[in-house]
């Protein structure tokens, strides 16, 4: 069930909060020449330093802004080290589940399930989904001579079902006027993974799509066989060396492929970050959830005009409760860095990701600042 976004007004401010400006390098900027560090990218601290060894793990779709995230992170916080395993969407959760990660990054959120086993590890409040990132999702290919073609929900459906299988078809060629599409086998190639992307994935293909997708909503790939590959690097390689290939990827991957235009109302809409925030901003959070647990519940099949949504929206998971006030207060501040307009901008620079709306920004602060620990409260 779904309810309207962001009831909640106002945010807290946190303590130890970074303060970032994105201006011209100079000899005195301590994080010049790091790698993963934006150009010109100037952060002043003005809380507490955070000290400490902190495990997240999670979504590979997040992997080359988490990485420009931590660096960032570390070169305020010397004293920090922060580890992300990109292990895919599902293993994240089950880490954070286990106790093994603080924080862990889910392109799906949490189930019903997944938030009762949270209870074990993160107080009798369990866990929460936070958004910090929202990229669309590419359905990129390999055609030479050709960078975009455009591909009907059903169209799309019945490739990834393989009962689309050349690249000629009639029913492909029809949306295509004017393109001279090879006589070409068509290899999908789906993540092999536990994934949150192959969960937004065929999401959108069951929501625009259902008479064709009939499959369940999960992140595991529901059909047998077929070529697949491990993250998202995984499959954007096997089909960089298979021309006729085609997957799905977030988008900051895609590199020099083709991309495809999929069927948004009675318009054709290519891949673009401003896509995915009109997506995003016209979708309501899931109803029955904690009131500072923020799931997007994405609307696959808005007619919103430019809005694009086969779109990508990465949580962070964490614990309302840790044992350990300094994992709280990191959690506190690492999140409220990635989710601040400079970590925002960050990410957008690195990964062409869309910046959240001010709006959630304000709220997702008001989840962080109610995060508690065993040991704070002693």
């Amino acid at each position: 069930m779904k309810t309207s976004r962001f009831t909640r007004a106002g945010a807290a401010v946190l303590a130890g909060a970074l303060a970032l400006t994105l201006a011209a390098c100079g000899s005195d900027n301590p994080l010049e020449g790091r790698p993963g560090v934006p150009e010109g990218l100037v952060v002043e601290l003005t809380g507490p330093s955070v000290v400490g060894t902190f495990a997240g793990a999670g979504a590979s779709s997040i992997e080359a802004a988490m990485d420009a995230w931590r660096a960032v992170f570390q070169g305020a916080h010397t004293s920090a080290t922060v580890n992300y395993d990109p292990i895919g969407s599902g293993g994240g959760r089950r880490q954070l589940i286990a106790g093994g990660a603080v924080f862990a990054g889910s392109d799906m959120v949490l189930s019903d399930a997944e938030i009762a086993e949270s209870r074990a590890v993160c107080g009798p409040e369990g866990a929460i989904d936070l958004p910090i990132y929202i990229s669309p999702i590419a359905v990129t290919f390999n055609l030479p001579g050709i960078d975009t073609v455009n591909l009907s929900p059903d169209n799309l459906a019945r490739i990834f079902s393989r009962d689309l299988t050349r690249w000629d078809d009639p029913a492909i060629a029809a949306d295509n006027p004017g393109v001279d599409l090879p006589d070409l086998r068509i290899t999908p190639v789906h993540r092999s993974d536990d994934s949150g992307t192959t969960a937004n994935f065929v999401d959108y293909l069951s929501s625009v799509a259902p008479d064709v997708w009939i499959w369940d909503v999960s992140g595991q790939w529901p059909l047998t066989g077929g070529d697949s590959a491990q993250g998202t690097s995984g499959v954007i390689n096997a089909v960089q060396q298979t021309v006729g290939g085609i997957t799905y990827a977030d988008a900051s991957r895609v590199g020099a492929l083709g991309t495809a235009k999929i069927l948004v109302g009675d318009e054709w809409v290519g891949i673009s970050a401003e896509g995915a925030a009109l997506a995003v901003d016209a979708s309501p959070l899931y109803e029955g959830r904690h009131e500072l647990d923020l799931a997007i519940a994405v609307d696959r099949a808005t007619d919103v005009p430019g809005a694009y949504p086969l779109v990508l929206v990465s949580f962070a998971v964490v614990c309302l409760q840790y044992q350990s006030e300094a994992d709280a207060d990191f959690v506190r501040q690492f999140l409220g860095f990635v989710t601040s307009e400079a970590g925002q901008q960050i990410a957008a620079q690195i990964a062409g990701s869309a910046p959240i709306s001010g709006r959630l920004a304000a709220d997702i602060q008001t989840s962080l600042a109610a995060i508690t620990s065993v040991e704070g409260e002693l």
